[in-house]
């Protein structure tokens, strides 16, 4: 029997919330959601964000309403501050600093206190620290909107815009990872933190997969859409396909297909040893294209071992223009025969990942979201019955797994219980203050915080190796086990994985097999925690479910993310699925696309996966906490669908008399309205910022009279022509004169250029700047490979490190089979037998080219 967990993790954890928009208050919610006390601090006049969604973001938080220009409210801001263990703020680096509440004071009063700024840029980034952080500021200064797919390249969609807060969101899971690391640390040190996330360090790193670089990297790992882009660029044709044009370049497993009921059913199943075969079966065409010739070739020979006249497998990501021409229109025939979500449950049914679009409307009130929890219904004093997203992490069996059913509370509802838990000794003197802060400015980076966690990861493809590898910079130790026989393709496994697996161990062993199943008992007796990302089915198959991990560790935390799960159990709980499989799910495609009848997929790769990645992380780290209290045979879980929500937060909601879902969408919307947008200059784009009560203050730089009265089409055209006629950097200085925001819409790729250090060079700066990429020269791949680095979390008292590089698969084989007990005989009769192995491939590559 496990040891129940009757308490919230995070009870008797006080935080306080100084955050407006997105990124501080979700930090503060998610805390919430593991039982700390939250108390929500806004000026009088409420908070920055006027949404429906700070219902969202608010609820299970206690209010008071505070101005901090006034001394009065500032003294009881530093004596909440006192009374607290967390502090989460997300305005521009020295605001607070400028209130007499920044962290090196606040950490002064309080030594134990741990205090988390959110900027939109470093407070060391000399260049950018004072860029307002803004989404939109952020996207344009990251080279976000030009590198959201490509797609929008080969239509000439540049720059694009998206109402996703990426940024945020990005931010607020790395926050809160953080802040419970910073937790966990506590419990062992007994000393507080100082940490940062900038968001645009969060964008960067949640858009990993979009911004990496294989030089000279194999056309067989390039899709159609890549090859007819560097085609067009080299032959200096346009970029100006039409969606149904890109439509036809996509690969047959990997598209939208037509259905009965007129909407699209997004199939996604690349890449993998046996679902491509599976779906011929399914749809009748097997036979027919087994007849055709189809190769079959084993995706890990190198090109130079296909047989003659072979260009591509049906084992692996893509198939050639010759086959996906000849396969695609065949399968559409088959796909108008049955409606999209019939096609649903039969892929379903099949286990093989797809999904009917949807609407985010539609998945608000769809079967599955109500049934499993991810979405919830509360009572809003102000929106009355209110649909929103569930929680983030859930334990399994756990008696306090449900999510605060408080909603938010009416401004300043709480100050006189807020005042009454304040005592006297939470007042401090000037002198106290001064003498902590130099204690507290002398203490160095110490310990890498999760030193001696061991992690077992059992997981593929992006979100759930993300969760270990995100682990890894507080100094988890990571033990990588994969099949002798992959079950997917070197673009997956080997590409994708040079992000995914940093700072991990790597062995090859098949857990299907007695012997298998002796090496992980020994591993398991060995970690703290097991990742796996699947169905509870898949669980069972390989031996890793609940019962049997806890019956050789009851101390292992079970880490599960899997795609639709949820805390209940609902009709799709079970169905396999990826990134894009949700977002077609959860409306972000049609949303992105403009329509269900031109759904799009939302950026290249892992918009969803890496949050995801991000919320098991979280998962974890609130796990080990419960550990420390006690708690055994801990199973914690989250999903794709979870993080698919939290990005989607703005709409995730429904409640009578909402507004329509008529959010801005589709390639050719370019912001929210006249004062946040994308505009052109004479030479480049940039992005605009201000509220819409600045419309006056461009009286003086427009020379007309009647700027309050012009609709807003009528000044959305106006402004565009007037800012098409000088530079950017000239509109961008005279718009900062009037106090307005504005941003260059940079290159993702010259982003990357400007702030990538070499790994041969020596060491490399993590904090001296908001952005950070390595161009790691000396791979063991044998390819320069140019990646993010993991600097979007920086803490003054404990130690991050950059994980190693990604090993080749099996490298470290034979090293973890001695440290668990076996000798050089037994490991060599393992090899001999196929239950072990030191590469997926015999010609010893890393990459097969």
């Amino acid at each position: 029997m496990s040891k129940a967990i009757s308490q919230a993790p995070l009870k008797g954890i006080r935080v306080i919330d100084f955050g407006q928009y997105i990124a501080g208050p979700a930090v503060a919610m998610m805390l919430a959601e593991q039982g700390a006390e939250v108390i929500r601090v806004d000026p009088p006049s409420g908070s920055s964000w006027d949404s429906p969604a700070m219902a969202i973001l608010n609820r299970g938080k206690k209010s008071i309403a505070l101005d901090l220009k006034v001394s009065a409210d500032k003294e009881l801001a530093r004596k909440l501050i006192a009374s607290a263990d967390v502090v989460i703020e997300n305005f521009r680096p020295g605001v607070m600093d400028r209130l007499g509440l920044g962290p090196q004071e606040m950490i002064g009063i309080h030594p134990k206190l741990i205090y988390l700024s959110l900027p939109g840029f470093s407070a060391h980034d000399m260049e950018k620290d004072q860029l307002a952080g803004w989404e939109g500021i952020i996207a344009a200064a990251t080279g976000w909107y030009r590198g959201m797919g490509l797609s929008r390249i080969l239509m000439g969609v540049d720059p694009s815009y998206s109402p996703l807060p990426l940024a945020s969101i990005y931010g607020a899971l790395l926050g809160a990872l953080s802040v419970t690391v910073a937790l966990y640390a506590r419990e062992q040190t007994g000393r507080g933190d100082i940490i940062e996330v900038p968001l645009a360090a969060a964008l960067s790193e949640g858009l990993a997969y979009n911004t990496m670089s294989v030089e000279n990297m194999p056309n067989r790992y390039k899709s159609q859409l890549e090859q007819e882009i560097e085609r067009r660029r080299t032959a200096g044709e346009p970029m100006n396909l039409s969606y149904g044009d890109v439509q036809g370049l996509l690969d047959p497993f990997y598209r939208d297909y037509l259905c009965a009921d007129g909407r699209y059913f997004y199939h996604c199943c690349p890449s993998h040893k046996s679902h491509a075969m599976k779906v011929l079966e399914l749809l009748g065409l097997w036979e027919e294209m087994v007849e055709a010739g189809i190769p079959l070739v084993d995706s890990y020979l190198p090109t130079r071992e296909w047989p003659e006249g072979v260009d591509c497998s049906l084992l692996a990501f893509p198939l050639s223009a010759e086959w996906a021409k000849r396969l695609s229109p065949r399968m559409q025939e088959v796909f108008l025969q049955k409606t999209s979500f019939e096609w649903e449950r039969i892929y379903g049914e099949e286990g093989i990942p797809s999904a009917a679009q949807r609407t985010t409307k539609e998945w608000l009130n769809s079967e599955h979201a109500t049934a499993s929890g991810l979405i919830v219904e509360l009572d809003d004093p102000v929106y009355g019955r209110m649909k929103q997203p569930g929680q983030s992490i859930w334990f399994e069996g756990s008696t306090a797994n449900q999510i605060d059913r408080r909603s938010a509370p009416v401004l300043n509802a709480d100050r006189a219980e807020i005042l009454a838990s304040l005592s006297d000794n939470d007042a401090v003197s000037e002198i106290d203050v001064a003498a902590s802060v130099e204690v507290a400015t002398t203490a160095q980076a110490s310990e890498l915080p999760l030193r001696g966690i061991r992690i077992l990861d059992l997981t593929n493809v992006i979100a759930g190796p993300t969760i270990a590898s995100t682990l890894a910079r507080f100094g988890a130790e990571v033990i990588k086990l994969d099949p002798p026989n992959p079950a997917f393709d070197p673009s997956i496994t080997c590409i994708l994985g040079l992000q995914g697996q940093r700072g991990k161990k790597s062995a090859l062993i098949d857990l299907k097999t007695p012997q298998g199943q002796e090496i992980l008992t020994r591993i398991v007796r060995e970690v703290d925690v097991v990742t796996f990302n699947g169905s509870e089915g898949q669980l069972k198959v390989l031996g890793i479910d609940p019962e049997q991990i806890h019956a050789v560790n009851p101390k292992v935390i079970l880490c599960r993310l899997d795609a639709f799960g949820g805390p209940n159990v609902g009709p799709r709980s079970e169905t396999p699925g990826f990134d894009e499989t949700v977002q077609a799910s959860t409306g972000m495609m049609a949303r992105f696309g403009g329509s269900l009848t031109t759904p799009e997929l939302h950026a290249n790769v892992g918009t969803i996966d890496v949050s995801g990645g991000y919320c098991g992380a979280f998962a974890v780290a609130i796990a080990l906490i419960n550990r420390l209290h006690g708690a055994t045979r801990q199973v914690v879980r989250t999903s794709l669908a979870v993080a698919g929500q939290l990005i989607q937060l703005p709409f995730m909601y429904q409640n009578e008399g909402r507004k329509p879902f008529d959010e801005p969408s589709g390639p050719s919307v370019k912001g929210e309205h006249a004062f946040y947008r994308l505009y052109e200059a004479q030479d480049t784009w940039f992005f605009l910022v201000a509220r819409p009560d600045s419309r006056g203050r461009l009286t003086a730089l427009f020379e007309f009279a009647d700027i309050e009265s012009v609709t807003e089409s009528e000044l959305v055209e106006y402004l565009a022509e007037r800012f098409r006629s000088q530079l950017a950097d000239d509109w961008i200085n005279q718009l900062g004169k009037l106090g307005l925001a504005a941003q260059k819409v940079e290159n993702m790729a010259e982003v990357r250029s400007h702030h990538l250090r070499t790994e041969s060079a020596g060491a490399i700066d993590l904090d001296q700047s908001t952005m950070r990429f390595i161009r790691h020269d000396a791979h063991p791949s044998g390819y320069a490979i140019e990646l993010v680095a993991p600097n979007a979390i920086r803490m003054k008292h404990s130690k991050i490190t950059i994980p190693e590089p990604a090993p080749k698969y099996g490298k470290h084989t034979r090293q973890i089979l001695r440290e668990i007990g076996f000798d050089e005989a037994n490991i060599n009769q393992l090899l001999a037998d196929g239950i072990v192995s030191e590469a997926w491939s015999r010609f010893g590559e890393y990459i097969p080219s």
